[in-house]
């Protein structure tokens, strides 16, 4: 097993689950992602350049799903924060139950749609 997969594995429960239905999600709406371990977390990669992340964060309770280059994404921004970081957004689940796949998906195909214009910055 990898060290991404040790982290998603050993992540307490509601956020094991959270974290792994994200990763089906993820993994079969974008193919190309490959799934790596920096920064002491998960993190996808397309082309050897980040796309996104996967982050318990169990003090605050909730998962955090961010987008390396959020301020590219042009769908549902509502439902994205920033949590005061300049370009990272994000979509957060405290449960599965807050996982509105159409949303995720969503965001996951527009991110990958704006890709090439977030590798080159």
């Amino acid at each position: 097993m990898n060290p991404a997969e040790n982290y998603i594995l050993n992540q307490p429960e509601p956020y094991r689950s959270i974290v792994l239905h994200l990763q089906i999600i993820i993994e079969n709406t974008i193919s190309e992602v490959d799934l790596k371990y920096k920064y002491r977390i998960p993190f996808y990669y397309i082309d050897n350049k980040p796309f996104c992340y996967l982050n318990v964060n169990l003090k605050e309770q909730f998962v955090d799903l961010g987008f390396w280059n959020g301020g590219d994404i042009t769908v549902h921004l509502e439902d994205l924060t920033t949590a005061k970081r300049k370009v990272i957004k994000s979509l957060r689940y405290s449960s599965l139950e807050e996982i509105d796949e159409t949303i995720l998906i969503n965001v996951l195909k527009d991110a990958y749609s704006v890709k090439d214009k977030m590798f080159n910055h």
